[in-house]
């Protein structure tokens, strides 16, 4: 079983990307969902370059809590740096995953932290 959802991520990722790309103005927010943490980087696809990251197993990332509690404060801690570093308006790349719990979380806590998607 582990294969087939694996590759049904992966084939909803494929058709997810044909459709979104990030830009120098329009950064994209890609999200990867683990079982133990939630990674969160925004990448300009243009340039092959990630401009920031967060991820709740970082060590500057110190919330405790329920993992979807955990995955708002890596969306604020992303948007934070994000804002930092000069963009406010970003692609969201749910990356394949459900926009549900976990990725539905950062989305808002991003969202609080005042990126624009």
């Amino acid at each position: 079983m582990a294969g087939n959802k694996t590759s049904r991520r992966e084939r909803i990722k494929k058709g997810i990307r044909k459709h979104l790309t990030g830009t120098v103005e329009r950064p994209r927010l890609s999200v990867f969902r683990s079982n133990k943490g939630i990674y969160a980087q925004i990448i300009d696809d243009v340039n092959g370059k990630t401009l920031v990251s967060a991820s709740s197993i970082s060590k500057e990332f110190a919330a405790a809590g329920t993992k979807v509690e955990q995955s708002k404060a890596v969306g604020k801690l992303v948007a934070e740096k994000a804002v930092a570093a000069g963009i406010s308006k970003v692609v969201f790349d749910r990356n394949g995953y459900l926009y549900h719990g976990r990725v539905k979380s950062l989305a808002e806590g991003a969202r609080e932290g005042g990126l624009d998607f």
